[in-house]
């Protein structure tokens, strides 16, 4: 599963304009190398805004002008054979967006009898040429380095699966980024109330990931709530029962107003044009708002479903990770530590509130609850564990300075008995013993929930850190 959108991304080459009349056939060859390059990264489902075969430095500044005003995301420069680092830098200052090197010689290992065999010294050196791509990366390592630009560099050949993984995951992470930026993150609610590892800085958020953070009131859901219709209600039960494994136990009249609050929300999300949210109230015993807080999980866990992953407790950096595990189609549901078991080495996380139905193993189960433990009333939630197979986590870390971080592991979601407590949770396995992995995360200074994902992306996740300019920590 994937989710990203389709990106623009500026894709030029690098040549030498001495060597075309030196060596017949040369240029030509380069730039069919050149039209292979284009063509893997627009079956990466990215559109690709091609500057050519930059040669000398007049045409690097026309290629940067035009990457700049295509606003292209990531710029990936290929090295086609050596040359000048004046026809480089002026493309990537004009521009001003990442740039990833890719220092890809067309074949693994030059025939070198063939090559030797061809005896003509002049024709030599020109399929030398041909495949001197690492000649100049240095040359423009250094010059990035002094220019103070970022840069990324992929080294390889043009048939390497293990080189293009890796150019795949710097225009995911680059899908990631834009994705970020352009959403919308609603908080509805407060803060669970001394939950201080919770509470962010809302202006660091937007200067981290661009994206606009919209305050939402109880008062407007409650409207909302009002003008919802009797056909509103038994539409969208009709949808709980289609998405749900829906519990016998549960109370007609509790499946009611959970769908009505359910209406409630699509069109809060709907007017606020909202890609994510977080949210936490209480409300007093018995009245309005408290009846609205305790009927969200259903409906929240739809939106989560569509793309909106909704995170509970107000946590808006964990809103912030989900919505980037959306983005690449990871799905993310919302967790916390649950327990150990040090007999078998695992790990338990899982939470209660909303779930991702894409990365649930079987049916996602809505049940009745007698308490929400830590929280007022009783209603609906839902029990659920991750699919078995490789999973990661994402924390996303605000430090003493303020700053934000990734923090980052990959392990397995595990078969094995879990706890029926109306809650999400799934059993882990790590690479490292669970008693050490739990120390190592939690040393590292997160808040106490993270976002699971299925897969392992801990390399795309660590090349958006590095687009977003901000650290990262991989714990296993």
């Amino acid at each position: 599963m994937n989710h990203r959108s389709v990106i623009k991304v500026g894709l030029f080459s690098i040549g030498l304009d001495t060597y075309w009349p030196q060596f017949k056939g040369l240029h030509d060859r380069l730039l069919a190398y050149h039209a292979d390059v284009r063509k893997r990264l627009e079956g990466f489902g990215t559109t690709v805004v091609d500057a050519g075969l930059v040669d000398n430095p007049q045409k690097a500044v026309a290629a940067g002008n035009r990457l700049r005003a295509e606003g292209v995301e990531v710029i990936f420069l290929f090295i086609t054979t050596y040359a000048l680092s004046s026809t480089v830098l002026p493309v990537v200052q004009r521009a001003g967006v990442p740039v990833v090197v890719l220092n890809l010689q067309p074949v693994p290992q030059l025939d070198y009898a063939k090559f030797n065999a061809l005896g003509d010294r002049g024709h030599m050196t020109g399929v030398w040429l041909e495949h001197c791509q690492a000649c100049c990366a240095p040359e423009i390592a250094c010059v990035f380095n002094r220019a103070n630009i970022d840069y990324h560099l992929v080294t390889g050949h043009l048939n390497d699966a293990e080189a293009w993984a890796e150019v795949r995951a710097w225009a995911d992470a680059a899908a990631a980024r834009a994705g970020m930026r352009d959403n919308r993150l609603g908080v509805l609610g407060h803060y669970y109330c001394g939950m201080l590892d919770v509470y962010s800085d809302m202006t660091q958020h937007s200067a981290t990931f661009g994206n606009h953070i919209q305050l939402l009131e109880m008062c407007e859901l409650r409207a909302l709530r009002d003008a919802v219709t009797a056909a509103d209600i038994k539409a969208k039960v009709a949808e709980f029962r289609a998405a749900f494994a829906v519990a016998p136990e549960c109370e007609p009249a509790e499946i009611d107003r959970a769908a009505k609050t359910s209406v409630a929300l699509d069109r809060l999300v709907e007017r606020h044009r909202l890609g994510s949210m977080a949210y936490y109230y209480e409300g007093q015993p018995s009245n309005e708002y408290e009846d609205i807080v305790t009927s969200v999980i259903a409906g929240n866990t739809l939106l989560t479903g569509r793309s909106v992953p909704v995170a509970g407790e107000c946590e808006i950096k964990n809103a912030q990770a989900m919505k980037i595990m959306d983005l690449l189609g990871r799905g993310g549901s919302f967790s916390e530590f649950y327990l150990a078991d040090f007999v078998e080495d695992h790990v338990f996380f899982g939470h209660d509130g909303p779930a991702h139905f894409a990365i649930a193993e079987g049916p996602v189960g809505l049940v009745p609850l007698p308490v929400y433990h830590g929280k007022p009333g009783k209603g609906l939630s839902i029990q659920m564990s991750v699919k078995r197979g490789p999973v990661t986590l994402l924390s996303v870390v605000q430090n003493r300075q303020g700053e934000l971080s990734f923090l980052i592991a990959e392990g397995a979601s595990v078969p094995g008995p879990i706890l029926q407590i109306g809650n999400t949770n799934s059993r882990y396995r790590f690479a490292i013993p669970a008693k050490e992995f739990m120390q190592r995360w939690s040393e590292a200074g997160p808040a106490h929930h993270c976002a699971i994902g299925t897969g392992h992306f801990a390399d795309i996740l660590e090349k958006l850190a590095r687009l977003l300019k901000i650290r990262s920590l991989r714990v296993c």
